[in-house]
């Protein structure tokens, strides 16, 4: 009995943790949106493509920004399901679904810098970002059917 209260108050610490950090992203990250043109213009002395490109990069990066914001949003409110321990509901399926979709539109913008200047570092995110597109997709999949399941196993009880 006393394992048990020990392993549910580890899961709340980790669980603690994870909304603070889901936060933390998501209001750090408006803030840095909003600021973005200043850092940009403070880094230019070390780009050269930052400063002749200053316009394009700091709308790039701003759009991506709200697409990470949004996608981490769908995060939070999947977050809060798991938090009252009911994850398998079609929220999250949506919200599966949209985290695809933005981490798509984050790799085709981040291609759209492609243009001005490579690294292989965007290579890189481009890479990362369309994996994690559809790995959130097949998981909108399979989280669709454990919710058509469940609720059909609620209904034959």
């Amino acid at each position: 009995m006393e394992n048990s209260k020990e392993k549910d108050r580890e899961k709340d610490k980790v669980a603690g943790f994870t909304k603070l950090m889901l936060d933390f992203m998501f209001y750090g990250g408006i803030l840095l949106c909003l600021v973005l043109p200043a850092i940009v213009k403070m880094v230019t002395p070390f780009y050269e493509y930052f400063e002749k490109y200053y316009i394009q990069v700091v709308i790039l990066y701003f759009v991506n920004g709200i697409l990470a914001l949004l996608l981490v949003n769908e995060l939070r409110k999947m977050f809060r399901t798991v938090l009252k321990d009911d994850c398998f509901v079609r929220e999250n399926v949506i919200s599966l679904l949209r985290m695809g979709i933005y981490a798509f539109c984050i790799a085709a913008v981040s291609a759209v810098r492609l243009l001005f200047y490579i690294t292989p570092a965007m290579l890189l995110v481009i890479l990362v970002f369309i994996v994690a597109g559809f790995f959130s997709i097949v998981l909108s999949g399979v989280f669709d059917k454990a919710v058509t399941y469940k609720l059909e196993n609620d209904l034959t009880i």
